[in-house]
């Protein structure tokens, strides 16, 4: 034993070629890139005499290829991850240099492999979903390998737009994904203001999961147990309930949500 062996405890470990290993016995992926799937909910106001609430729709940014493979299509912002990076710093990087976009919130999906997904060979694809607020897309702009960055809505971009890769799969998971979160966290705050009426966190939930219905939603919201503590009423100085009528003729009582995290589903 060595004195460093002596001082740990423990001897030395054996380097890989000491053991008899060689890298070049195993084959290693041509490439790990990252795919970044970044929604956002865009809000227009309507041009009625009554005050309603804006249109809203859950959209997806894709980046239009410029060169092989699959040049002139849509796709989602990415690329490959270096050895000095993590996969996670890679598509952090990847997203500002192809879209300018820096900062919100990233998650990770999971990872692509299916054969033949990608024809420059065996290429491994991490994936990545991030909800950001409609503003930090504004200075969007096209860099690095993307000719062209859109906003495309979900429906769009699942139903008729060709996308390269097996971009439509990995969006439509992300899209499961974050309807899933909309459902069971309280993630609808990334698309509020501070402070709002029950109405506006009711169509934000409805904009991302189109399906969901609840009649009683008000009541549920505010009164159901397992909710109780996501939610408070918003009140002035004097402790006074304040309210809204910004999209509504009658004032709406405002609430923000609060720093408590759910654990089971809080809407239905």
């Amino acid at each position: 034993m060595t004195e460093n062996e002596k001082a740990s405890g423990r001897p030395k470990e054996k380097t890989a070629e000491e053991m008899g290993y060689s890298p070049k016995k195993y084959r290693t992926p041509d490439g790990v890139p990252a795919d970044i799937v970044m929604f956002t909910l865009t809000k227009r106001e309507r041009k009625t005499v009554t005050k309603t609430l804006p249109i809203r729709e859950l959209k997806v940014m894709l980046i239009r290829r410029k060169s092989w493979p699959f040049a002139g299509m849509w796709a989602l912002p990415g690329g490959f991850c270096q050895e000095s990076e993590s996969i996670y710093d890679a598509a952090k990087r990847e997203l500002k240099e192809e879209t300018g976009v820096d900062g919100g919130h990233l998650e990770y999906l999971g990872v692509y492999s299916k054969p033949g997904r990608d024809p420059r060979g065996w290429i491994i694809s991490n994936a990545f979903f991030a909800l950001v607020e409609e503003w930090m897309l504004e200075s969007r702009q096209a860099a690095d390998d993307a000719g062209e960055v859109g906003l495309f809505g979900i429906d769009e971009v699942l139903n008729e737009l060709e996308l390269a890769f097996d971009h439509r799969e990995i969006i439509q998971d992300a899209y499961h994904r974050i309807q899933q979160q909309m459902l069971h966290s309280t993630i609808a705050r990334q698309f509020l203001p501070e402070q709002f009426t029950l109405s506006e966190l009711y169509q934000v939930i409805q904009t991302v999961v189109p399906e969901f219905s609840e009649p009683n939603f008000i009541r549920k919201i505010t009164s159901t147990r397992s909710r109780q503590g996501i939610l408070e009423e918003v009140r002035d100085e004097n402790g006074k309930p304040l309210s809204s009528n910004q999209y509504s003729q009658r004032p709406a009582q405002l609430y923000r949500f609060t720093d408590y995290v759910p654990l089971l589903s809080i809407y239905t």
